[in-house]
């Protein structure tokens, strides 16, 4: 999984606990978040926490079908309440990177460790199966259009 990856999906909800929604686009705004999602808003369950990350979530389709296949656990893509989902990249490797996805750059920032709030949210023991693997926060370093099928490229290795 050295990329280059793929967007195979994409979601947003417009308050804290509220169902996810599945877009085809998303409009990346740079110091500020996905627009339409929780957080560009400042109405996410973890808003008034500040820290970095917070502008955009990524989970890989790989640690997904891991839960499936390590503890029978079926997630939905969406359940997983980060706004992109990847394919045919290691999103650990990208904190403190720079990286690309179609015209939007992006920075990681630190791992998207599972919480207890997606646990009650989504199904038991989801958790547990997603802890190293729940995926990566990132921070908008230049806007734009993120559409399903846009690649993932690494700009600083």
């Amino acid at each position: 999984m050295n990329g280059p990856g793929i967007v195979v999906s994409l979601h947003v909800a417009p308050s804290a606990a509220e169902p996810i929604q599945s877009v085809g686009s998303v409009v990346a705004v740079s110091g500020r978040g996905v627009e339409g999602d929780r957080y560009f808003n400042q109405l996410g369950t973890y808003s008034n926490n500040p820290g970095t990350g917070r502008h955009v979530t990524l989970i890989e389709n790989e640690a997904i079908d891991a839960l499936l296949r390590e503890y029978k656990i079926v997630l939905e893509s969406s359940m997983a309440r980060r706004n992109i989902v990847t394919h045919g990249i290691a999103l650990n490797h990208l904190v403190e990177k720079q990286f690309n996805i179609g015209a939007v750059i992006l920075r990681g920032t630190r791992l998207c460790e599972p919480c207890v709030h997606l646990e009650k949210l989504s199904q038991a023991g989801a958790m547990r199966g997603l802890i190293h693997r729940g995926g990566l926060r990132a921070e908008i370093v230049t806007g734009g259009t993120i559409r399903v099928g846009d690649e993932i490229l690494v700009v600083e290795s």
